[in-house]
């Protein structure tokens, strides 16, 4: 796969939208960042993941998945290594920090209330 193939697959989802932050391409839902292209010229992309599903993916596919160095990698940020990656598993990467940045988003999204008519 190449970083093409990542931009396509995380525009394919729901709602996302493609922006850039410190330079690099980056990958959005509800205005949060689920992805970017920052590690690209290394042969990665990176997917914004829980370190409970980084331990998982890096666990099961660690040819394709590794940690990023340092504070951002212990916090669940991930590398993906392109070229190592095929479309099904680039999709279900995508769509794993895709869907919980929607969670999130979802959780901080104040809820509007609305007063009931009386009478």
């Amino acid at each position: 796969m190449t970083a093409k193939d990542f931009r396509r697959i995380a525009l394919s989802l729901e709602g996302a939208e493609e922006g850039s932050h410190m330079g690099a391409v980056d990958f959005r839902v509800g205005g949060r960042i689920f992805a970017t292209l920052a590690s690209v010229k290394l042969g990665y992309g990176n997917l914004m993941l829980s370190p409970e599903q980084q331990v998982e993916f890096c666990a099961e596919r660690p040819e394709i998945f590794l940690p990023v160095a340092g504070g951002w990698g212990r916090m669940g940020i991930t590398h993906i290594r392109l070229a190592e990656a095929d479309e099904h598993v680039m999709e279900g990467a995508l769509h794993a920090a895709w869907k919980r940045r929607v969670a999130l988003h979802v959780k901080k999204t104040p809820v509007k209330r609305t007063r009931k008519a009386k009478g």
